[in-house]
């Protein structure tokens, strides 16, 4: 979402601001110094319906995006390419972003748009076939894809350049990394979660902050839908007053014009109604947006705690393995053992025995050193860039938050006065009987 710096003013229609992503969003994101962004114009043109076999060979309806990329510096010497194109199913995207999230599991990953309309009002389709639907998801999947493409890290991964650049074997490209063998499993990190002894306070309140996005933007959707829900019945109830000042124009001569000329502004504002909520649901979508954001704030929080709790695993183990060679070397068992009870009841080991077995020790000692420095490094590392990408991450919430809620209350002004315009027409024409 570009922010253009200026307050907007409520002055007319020209005041609406636009709706989805366009070329001033790319150039905007490009500005941020994102260097995919910077050689690439990318776009997600249209959307088209296709039917098929799936993999259990049966047949199945699915929708199916164009995405089309140019060259920046053909676009900035005058040159008007033909741009590249290629044809992606929302299920390509899924496994872009489930690549990338594993891949780099300290970024906060951006999300797609919803996969069937959520939050709703009554009147609009719930069917991931209507093509409302279809067309707010293909403005959806080009802001995710300028979201990745214009971040520092996500613009320079290979695998982005072939799924924008290369329509066949790019799938083939991303298992071959084995990407799927580095993911962590739901069960794992819950598990982390309850078990972790000394968890990062800086991640409780990062998720801690995550569950309040969630909820708070949810309570938001969840009262623009009942708010939309009630303004189309009060602007169709319009459509009556419409059709009794039509009827009734039909019966007076004096003031048959007017009541008909009144009609008229009636049914006209009760038709407006539709155009201007499949409007907002555009900055519904933008709300969505950071109410699945606060999931992907949750999965960077997931993964240092999974990280912090293999360190101290490991830690443990050393522990363990140090006082196993203390006991052995001095011959005190300081805790209660088999072995302890073996040795009492049996006698002690034999030279060679005792021997070969601090031998092994040492080597399972250096092990787990090695493996506690690791995991050291692995955690501080996924520490530090999580909270670069956590910071510029809100910067980027606060702008966009902040430029989506100006643009709806534009948006509501000027309803409300295309109301007050209505009702002063109708004035007007009352007052000609």
């Amino acid at each position: 979402m570009a922010e253009d710096g200026n307050d907007p003013v409520a002055t007319g229609d020209s005041d609406r601001p636009a709706a989805e992503p366009d070329n001033d969003t790319n150039s905007a994101l490009a500005e941020e110094g994102a260097t995919l962004l910077r050689r690439l114009e990318i776009s997600v043109a249209e959307a088209e319906k296709r039917s098929g076999k799936n993999a259990m060979n049966m047949q199945e309806t699915f929708t199916v995006y164009l995405i089309e990329t140019r060259p920046m510096d053909a676009i900035a010497e005058g040159r008007n390419p033909a741009p590249d194109s290629l044809w992606r199913r929302y299920s390509e995207f899924e496994l872009l972003r489930n690549y990338l999230l594993v891949t780099y599991p300290f970024i906060v990953g951006p999300p797609l748009p919803e996969k069937r309309a959520e939050f709703v009002w009554h009147k609009l389709s719930a069917d991931n076939m209507d093509p409302d639907f279809v067309e707010r998801r293909r403005v959806g999947l080009e802001n995710f894809l300028l979201r990745v493409a214009s971040h520092p890290i996500l613009s320079d991964d290979k695998i982005l350049y072939h799924f924008l650049t290369e329509e066949h074997g790019w799938k083939e490209v991303v298992y071959e990394t084995g990407f799927q063998a580095k993911a962590d499993s739901r069960l794992r990190a819950l598990s982390a979660t309850f078990r972790v002894r000394n968890p990062d306070k800086r991640f409780m309140e990062m998720k801690h902050y995550s569950d309040e996005l969630q909820s708070h933007t949810s309570q938001l959707l969840r009262a623009r839908a009942r708010v939309a829900d009630r303004l189309y019945g009060v602007f169709k109830v319009h459509g009556n007053y419409g059709r009794v000042f039509s009827e009734w124009s039909a019966i007076e001569k004096e003031m048959g014009d007017g009541l008909q000329s009144a009609g008229h502004h009636m049914d006209a504002h009760a038709a407006s109604i539709d155009d201007i909520l499949e409007e907002e649901e555009h900055y519904a979508d933008q709300l969505k947006e950071y109410l699945f954001y606060a999931e992907a704030l949750r999965a960077v929080c997931r993964k240092h705690e999974l990280t912090q709790f293999e360190l101290e695993m490991a830690s443990q183990d050393l522990v363990s393995k140090k006082q196993q060679r203390e006991e052995l070397a001095t011959g005190i068992v300081r805790t209660f053992s088999f072995k302890g009870m073996t040795n009492k009841l049996f006698g002690q080991e034999a030279p060679e025995q005792r021997e070969a077995r601090l031998k092994l020790l040492e080597e399972l000692i250096a092990e787990g050193e090695e493996a506690v420095k690791e995991k050291t490094a692995e955690c501080e590392e996924h520490a530090e860039g999580a909270w670069v990408d956590v910071h510029r991450f809100k910067e980027q919430k606060d702008k966009d938050l902040r430029e989506a809620l100006i643009n709806y209350a534009v948006m509501q002004i000027s309803m409300c006065k295309k109301g007050i315009q209505v009702w002063s027409n109708a004035k007007e024409c009352f007052l000609k009987m």
